[in-house]
């Protein structure tokens, strides 16, 4: 850090030498006032008394926050990953991609919700500002707003015409064009705005070595388009609308893909438990000749001495379609309050497929089974999301000049979604072999099966109906010039009724499977085996016990289909709400003091499991926030800064829970309610102008977030507590205790939480940006902005251990914006990560490839286990990339 930091200060010295022979006409570059609607009205963001990031789009063109992944580094306690879209605020976030489970950031694009993060990852072309509301929101955004919550506000359209282009050109063969144009219509009082964006991008980051596979990572193709109608009826009525449409043909990459580097040598045998599938995709072996890296110790994981090199004969692929976005505000003004109704909805379809990410299996490319039988076992998985939802507000505030300011309101949401999983052989010549669905299966259809259903292994089918419903208010009181204060309450509640189809099926390897009994059942000759027919498989409930908490019926096996069925519905509420005191001793300082009851509403884990767990559903998280804050402007520094502590309950986190008593050969996973944790930590932003056309831009965040209370979870990487190398320093055995097991697995061993860091909380964040501008004497300007960013080792799970470690690291960027005389032509010459350092994410995924030395049958050979080990699998950020953006305004 300290090298970097150096290099970060020659180069903003050597910014600062050159200004002093430079022509300064102004400052360009001040700290100017910006005005927000964090809560639901227009305030100066010194003046709100909430931590609050904001970011306009002149300020994300000058400092380069181009992604929702630079908006992180700006931001203190904001972690986002793009490959899972999943982000979290002061250590507070969502774990899981399973849609029965809410996020725990509220993401809001023009005041309506969306459960995807990417909104906040449009262009500042088209995005005005960024609002990112540090701290849970439960008062005026209710909804998955145990974290926070981001809102994202479009540019509107313009009394005048206007327009503007940009064209980016960079590294790894990306280009990305896009406009805007914007005026009045012949229609008096009703204006308009077009706008459209491509971007494309045809080499990846990540370098495939086998011949004829694709590259992988941010290999995109992208399109976005929006119109939007603003209306001015008359002086007290006015409206907007906007309706966007997107569409991505990406070969691995955006959200879902390939970005992670697994540096693990590749197994070289299936395991004696391997379950499902054979083989991962990975493309080479040692066994036959026609592969990459064969030798007779088997093949060789590039990415051990490359972290951007893997070898994959299964590429991933990333569609997305039918994907259409409304938002509308329609205000009517009274003489002392505002009217406001704020409604709109969004659909989309979701694809992802790429290679199974199995890790004890054998990377065999072709086996002969006895009688000739030849077989390619390479697997697949498709995923998939298909989602539609619609958000309705209604809210009345007060606009008089009273001391005594007050909003009430009612929200309801209402969402739909599927989001169905399946494995299957790509092969499509081998629909009808060893792989091929039995007639019965597709009985429904006249024994004829859809495209790919006769080569699924795995399928799962869950659909669930969600519907939010809260009344809300908020008054704020100024008991004198300069006290004030302010109490909010909102009543929620949410319910979440679905069902689940679930078919699991298995290749006929003896020994496939924990539970002794399942491997009678695999008979001479005939290769796939159906296990939805075992109802103890697939989760079922034993005969006579009650059902989960939240299923309401359960069919164990449709002869029919293939297919066990499962139903549920459950309902969860909460008062939630905030009261605090806000000091103006003077009109630059503003000191406040907060508490806020945060509420996130249970969910169900359905769906991307190899079962149906005997513990769906989890229940409500809530949080009891404490924060006090500090808004000072000097006539050359601004600083805000937060302290703030969250008691935390019932965190809702996604376990995999190990086998030990028998079962599948492959883990469960349930939802796991951590009683108690906490959150705290300080938050510094602060912008500083020493001289003119100087800025210097610095934030620090410090987070200690962690478990407090959690006995009994078992690491499914280390189940019995026992490796070395599975503990954290300074911990010994005694520090576990026994327990009767989390529900799908028997008897294990439990471990004691207490104290573990809480996933993607790094503790430290610094953001450092300088930039100079050069006012020149015929109206041009030039622009010099460099930033350094470190980032502290956070982990990737409630168990930390040294497998689920990302370790700390840093990035340089720099920025060169010359600006032609009229303000027209725009000219950007741009890096990042200019030192090309390895960046994380969040901290990685573990898994333990364990298994034993056992005689295989059915492909004829004795095999001999590779060395047990734990395989980690880091997220990583972009290496460097650099690129030359132009922009073109007209009007």
């Amino acid at each position: 850090m300290a090298n970097r930091l150096g290099l970060f200060a020659t180069s903003a010295l050597a910014v600062s030498l050159i200004a002093g022979a430079a022509h300064a006409q102004g400052a360009s570059n001040v700290i100017e006032e910006l005005v927000v609607t964090a809560e639901k009205r227009e305030q100066s963001l010194q003046d709100i008394a909430v931590a609050v990031s904001a970011f306009t789009s002149e300020k994300r063109d000058l400092v380069g926050i181009n992604s929702v992944a630079d908006l992180t580094n700006f931001t203190p306690g904001l972690q986002y990953s793009s490959q899972l879209d999943r982000i979290s605020l002061r250590g507070v976030g969502r774990l899981t991609n399973v849609h029965g489970a809410d996020g725990a950031v509220a993401i809001y694009s023009d005041g309506i919700y969306t459960s995807s993060t990417v909104e906040a990852g449009k262009t500042p072309l088209f995005v005005d500002r960024t609002e990112v509301l540090r701290g849970p929101q439960g008062t005026l955004y209710g909804r998955n707003s145990i974290g926070g919550a981001i809102n994202v506000i479009s540019k509107r359209p313009t009394d005048d015409f206007q327009g503007e282009i940009r064209a980016n050109f960079a590294n790894y063969n990306r280009r990305t064009l896009e406009g805007t144009i914007s005026g009045p219509t012949p229609i008096p009082g009703v204006s308009y705005r077009l706008g459209a964006n491509w971007d494309k991008q045809t080499k990846g980051w990540i370098d495939n070595i086998v011949p004829g596979m694709p590259d992988e990572g941010n290999v995109v193709d992208t399109k976005y388009f929006e119109g939007q109608l603003k209306f001015d009826f008359n002086d007290n009525f006015e409206g907007w609308v906007k309706l966007s449409a997107s569409e991505w043909d990406n070969g691995g990459g955006g959200p879902g893909s390939r970005a992670t580097w697994t540096p693990a040598p590749f197994p070289t045998l299936e395991a004696a438990n391997a379950a499902l599938v054979l083989n991962p995709g990975y493309g080479c072996s040692g066994k036959v000749t026609n592969v990459v890296n064969a030798s007779p110790m088997g093949c060789v994981n590039p990415a051990l001495t490359d972290p951007r090199k893997i070898a994959s004969t299964v590429p991933y692929k990333v569609r997305l379609d039918d994907t259409y976005s409304l938002a509308s505000e329609w205000t009517y003004h009274f003489a002392d309050m505002d009217l406001k109704y704020v409604g709109g909805g969004q659909m989309y379809h979701y694809y992802l497929d790429g290679p199974t990410p199995v890790d004890h299996t054998a990377p065999i490319t072709a086996y002969t089974l006895p009688g000739g039988l030849v077989i390619n076992p390479r697997y697949a998985f498709n995923y998939q999301e298909d989602l539609r939802w619609v958000s309705h507000e209604l809210n009345l505030a007060s606009t008089s000049d009273s001391d005594f300011q007050w909003l009430l309101g009612a929200y309801y949401y209402s969402e739909a979604y599927e989001q169905p999983t399946y494995t299957y052989l790509p092969d499509q010549a081998q629909a009808s072999g060893p792989f091929g669905l039995p007639g019965t299966f597709c009985a429904a259809t006249g024994g004829i099966c859809a495209p790919q259903q006769g080569r699924r292994i795995y399928d799962d089918v869950p659909h669930l109906d969600i519907k939010s419903k809260a009344v809300f208010g908020q008054i704020d009181w100024q008991f004198t010039p300069t006290w004030k204060t302010t109490i909010g309450l909102r009543y929620s509640h949410d319910r979440k009724s679905g069902y689940e189809d679930l078919r699991l099926r298995c290749f006929a390897i003896a020994g496939c499977f924990a539970k002794p009994e399942l491997n009678a059942f695999i008979p001479g000759g005939i290769p796939l085996i159906d296990l939805t027919q075992t109802p103890s498989v697939v989760g079922a409930p034993a005969p006579g016990t009650p059902l989960p908490k939240g299923v309401t019926s359960y069919t164990t096996y449709d002869p029919t289909t293939g297919f066990a069925h499962r139903t549920y519905d459950d309902s969860w509420s909460a008062v939630t709400g905030t009261a605090g005191v806000q000091w103006d001793p003077d009109s630059s300082t503003m000191a406040y003091a907060r508490y806020s009851r945060g509420y996130k509403a249970g969910g169900f884990r359905i769906g991307i499991d190899t079962t149906l767990g005997a513990s769906p559903e989890t229940a409500e998280e809530t949080v009891d926030a404490f924060e006090i804050g500090l808004k000072k402007n000097w006539s050359t520094l601004q600083a805000n800064i937060a302290v703030f502590r969250y008691n935390y309950q019932n965190a809702q986190v996604p376990l995999t829970v190990a086998q030990t008593a028998g079962g599948l050969g492959q883990a469960n996973s349930i939802f796991y309610n951590i009683p108690k944790a906490i959150s705290q930590g300080v938050e510094l932003e602060t912008i500083w102008q020493p001289i003119n056309n100087l800025q210097i831009l610095f934030n620090y965040s410090y987070l200690d977030a962690h478990v407090t209370e959690s006995v009994g979870t078992v690491d499914p990487v280390d189940p019995s507590a026992l490796d070395p190398l599975a503990r954290p320093v300074g911990t010994t055995t005694s520090a576990d205790i026994f327990t009767a097991g989390l529900p799908g697995g028997g008897f294990q061993r439990g471990q004691n939480l207490a104290g573990q860091q809480m996933p993607n909380a790094p503790k430290n964040k610094v953001a450092l940006n300088a930039n100079y501008t050069w006012d020149f004497a015929n109206g041009g300007s030039l622009i010099a902005s460099a930033s350094y960013l470190w980032r502290d080792a956070q982990y990737g799970s409630i168990f930390n251990r040294a497998y689920t470690r990302s370790p700390s690291w840093d990035q340089v960027d720099a920025r060169l914006t010359w600006r032609a005389p009229g303000d027209k032509l725009t000219v950007i010459l741009w890096g990042k990560n200019l030192l090309d350092e390895l960046g994380y994410e969040g901290g990685p995924g573990a898994a333990r490839r364990a298994g034993s030395n056992y005689n295989n049958p059915l492909l004829g050979q004795a095999q001999t286990n590779f060395v047990e080990g734990i395989a980690s699998s880091y997220p990583l950020t972009a290496p460097r990339t650099f690129g030359l953006e132009l922009q073109y305004k007209f009007n």
